[in-house]
Parts: structure tokens; C-alpha cells; sequence
């Protein structure tokens, strides 16, 4: 670690507070947390909770703050002249200039040694896979029997059973005792664990021990017991000590409880919980059922009002068939007798004019002829008259002119010649005959005769 200051030399003078905040940076800066082992002496606990002492070892001591909120977790009370192992923050008391460690956990000497074995263990077992959330088992919903692995002296025992009586008075429960602490504690865990997987008689298991120290707890951090809960086939929750403490079991659980109680809640259903949620379910349920019924009696005398007895739907039809037969035997009667009443006119205006048929005819006979004559003499006279005017069209096309020998003459804009005046000499001309055209120039011009060439 780098210690060296950070000041620089200046001929400025500095008051005292300012000397012990930068020599308090400088602590706090260049020395990271550290573990300091030593005796405690002078511990004082005072009414705000904060606890002050010195660490000292046989050449020389420290002083120590721990400030309430960092040792209320502590489940063990530290005592004058007991050897632990603390972690801190190397700092200054600015008001007095003294040098402190601020602790930020502390433990009884010679723990380091398990917590490197539980550090150990747990990365080896992590590595291995014993962690993984795709191996965890997922917890019944539902259990049918419930197993206890546990010491039958436990308080954490009656806690877990008043706890599943209160929630599922009816759930079985089986206890399969085993010592919890000391010597060959966990050959024993490990060995109920397997029992209680072999005889498969439960749904789902509860690793239960109250709350203690790491050493109370250390047969729950052996490898004998991870590797039994790993290969158990029952679903696990462990609940072992108090929310804060941690154990290798916890890892390799299928789940983990705060608390023994907890576990007990987690693993069992709550039976008021499961009433109400029964009832909410029943009247839903009712609900939906009482909807349907109403939903097709409403469909039913749809259905009922659209159909009808086949016998009253012919009944139905007949009457109506005698309707139309009526209501035609009227129409029939009313065009009969419309129609007599015209034929009766028509006979009274026949007889009323009397017409004379065969005058009539010979009369009709008589204008056919003469209507026949004057079509026919109308019909020559037009094709005279056109044919006198076909002949005088004849004689007026300039083509029939052409035929006889004569000529047009037009000039270079393309318009007809008819005087000598509209053209000069050396001008472009174009002669049409009656069969072709000739392209000419004006070499001379004469009002009386004129040359083309």
C-alpha cells in the first residue's frame, strides 16, 4: 500500500483542524480495509448503542469505535479480554487527533480459519455446478406430507410445527431427528437427508436449526451435507439460523428461508388463505355458471320464438293459401268484369257508328293505287333530275377540262396562275395535265403570250 503523503511543502501556515482532516484523508485514502487481530480492553458500551475499546496485543494498541448500526447484528457479546479479529477503517477522531480503527464487523480469534474453509468450500461446490438454478427443484404447491430434519430439542422445532398447524392443521408431518451441533453432527444431517430420500415419503423437507454462531452452525457448511442435499430427490428448504447467517446448505437448497418459521410458510399452503381464495373461486364460478344458464334461456326463447310446431306452421300456410285463393278469385272477378264492361262499350260504339265494311275496302283500295302512282311518278322525276345534274358535274370537274388537253399552272406558293402578271421571270412553276406534272421556270413573261420552258 502507498503511504506517502500527499502534501506539499509550503511556507503557508495551516490551523489544526486542517492538519488532522488532511491527515484523515490520507489515512482513509491510501490504507483499503483491513482484518486487525488483537485483545479488547476498556470496552465501554454506551446508551446510544456504540461501542468503544481499545486492541492491543503485547507491544501495542489501538483505539476502536463500532457504531450501532454495525453491531446490532452481532448475535455474541464481546467481553473484556477477549481475542477477536476485526474489520476497519484506519482513521483520525478529528476532534481529538487520536487514531482509531472504525470496526465494520468483528469476530472471536480463530474464525478466519473457518470462514476460509467456508469460502473454500463454497467455490469448489459453486465451480461443480451444486448452485446452478437449473438443478434447484421447484416446491409443491400442494404437499400431501411434510418432513422435519432436525434435533427434537430445538426451539426452531416448535416454532416450524406451530407454524404448519396453524397454516394446514391437517398436513402430516414427519420428524426425522438428528443432532444439529457438535462432533459428527454432520455425518448425521447427511445421513437423514439420505433416509428421508430413500423413503420418499414426503413431498417436500425442512432443514431446521435456530440461530448461533458460525461454529453452532458449522455442521450445515460441511461437504458430506451439501453433497446429501444435492443428491436428495425430495425438494428442500433450508432454514437454518437467523436472516443474516449463511450457510454452504443454503447454496445448494432448493430454496432458502430466512428463518425456520419461514421455511415452515414457504413449504405449506395457508388453509384460510386457500378458503378464501376457494370461496373467491366458488363465486366466480357461480357467477359464471348463472351467466351461461341466463345467457342460453335467453338463446331458448330466441330459438323458441323463431320456431314454430310443423303442424301449426301448415295451418299457418293454409290459411294463407286460402287468403291468396280469395284475394285471386277477387282479381279474377273484377278483370271479368272490367273486361265485360269494355267488350259492352265497345259493342254499344259499333252500333252506334255502324261502318260501312265493303265502301270502306273499295275506298282503302282506291288510295292504296293512287298512293302507288304518285310514288312511282315521284320516283322518276327525282331520277331524272339527277341524272341531268350527275351530267352537268361531269362537265364542270377540272379533270374532264384536263382531258381535253388544257392545263393548270401553279405557281411557287402553290397557287393557281390565271394571269401572266402573278409570275416573273426566273420564278419556279409546276404545269398539271391530265396525267402528271411537270416542274418549269419562267424565262420570259408577255401580258398577250407566254413562253415556259
Amino acid at each position: 500500500m502507498n503511504l506517502s503523503p500527499t502534501f506539499e511543502i509550503t511556507q503557508s501556515i495551516i490551523t489544526v483542524s486542517e492538519l488532522n482532516r488532511n491527515v484523515k484523508t490520507v489515512l482513509e485514502n491510501n490504507i483499503p480495509l483491513i482484518w486487525v487481530n488483537g485483545e479488547i480492553s476498556n470496552l465501554k458500551q454506551y446508551p446510544s448503542g456504540h461501542w468503544y475499546f481499545s486492541l492491543k496485543d503485547a507491544d501495542a494498541q489501538v483505539r476502536c469505535v463500532m457504531f450501532r448500526h454495525k453491531n446490532r447484528y452481532l448475535d455474541w457479546q464481546p467481553r473484556e479480554g477477549m481475542q477477536v479479529e476485526v474489520l476497519a477503517l484506519v482513521t483520525l477522531y478529528e476532534a481529538r487527533g487520536d487514531y482509531q480503527l472504525n470496526i465494520e464487523t468483528i469476530r472471536r480469534a480463530g474464525l478466519g480459519t473457518l470462514f476460509e474453509a467456508f469460502e473454500r468450500l463454497k467455490k469448489q461446490l459453486e465451480k461443480e455446478g451444486l448452485f446452478d438454478i437449473a438443478r434447484k427443484q421447484q416446491l409443491p404447491a400442494f404437499p400431501r406430507q411434510i418432513g422435519i430434519i432436525t434435533s427434537p430439542a430445538t426451539a426452531a422445532l416448535r416454532d416450524v410445527i406451530t407454524t404448519l398447524q396453524r397454516r394446514m392443521p391437517t398436513l402430516p408431518i414427519v420428524i426425522y431427528p438428528t443432532p444439529v451441533q457438535g462432533k459428527d453432527a454432520g455425518k448425521n444431517i447427511a445421513s437423514a437427508v439420505a433416509t428421508a430420500s430413500t423413503r420418499h415419503e414426503c413431498d417436500v423437507l425442512i432443514l431446521c436449526r435456530g440461530g448461533g454462531s458460525i461454529e453452532d452452525l458449522w455442521a450445515f457448511n460441511e461437504e458430506i451435507v451439501a453433497r446429501a442435499i444435492a443428491a436428495c430427490s425430495i425438494p428442500i428448504i433450508s432454514g437454518i439460523g437467523h436472516e443474516t447467517d449463511f450457510t454452504i446448505a443454503d447454496f445448494v437448497a432448493d430454496k432458502r428461508a430466512p428463518t425456520p418459521t419461514a421455511a415452515a410458510e414457504m413449504a405449506s399452503p395457508e388453509i384460510t388463505e386457500l378458503k378464501q381464495q376457494l370461496n373467491r373461486l366458488h363465486q366466480k364460478l357461480h357467477h359464471a355458471i348463472a351467466r351461461q344458464i341466463e345467457n342460453r334461456m335467453q338463446k331458448i326463447d330466441l330459438l323458441a320464438h323463431r320456431h314454430t310446431h310443423p303442424g301449426e306452421r301448415i295451418q299457418n300456410q293454409l290459411l294463407q293459401l286460402r287468403h291468396l285463393q280469395e284475394r285471386l278469385n277477387s282479381f279474377i272477378t273484377r278483370q271479368l268484369e272490367r273486361k265485360s264492361w269494355t267488350l259492352s262499350t265497345y259493342q254499344q260504339h259499333i252500333l252506334f257508328i255502324r261502318p260501312e265494311l265493303v265502301r270502306l275496302t273499295e275506298h282503302h283500295k282506291r288510295l292504296s293505287e293512287r298512293l302507288n302512282q304518285a310514288c312511282a311518278y315521284r320516283i322518276e322525276t327525282m331520277t331524272t333530275k339527277l341524272q341531268h345534274q350527275q351530267m352537268q358535274l361531269t362537265q364542270l370537274n377540272p379533270q374532264t377540262i384536263l382531258n381535253r388537253g388544257y392545263s393548270i399552272t401553279y405557281s411557287s406558293q402553290g397557287t393557281v396562275v390565271r394571269n401572266a402578271n402573278q409570275i416573273h421571270t426566273g420564278e419556279k412553276i409546276q404545269v398539271k395535265f391530265a396525267q402528271g406534272r411537270v416542274d418549269a421556270a419562267v424565262t420570259k413573261t408577255n401580258r398577250k403570250n407566254s413562253e415556259t420552258k
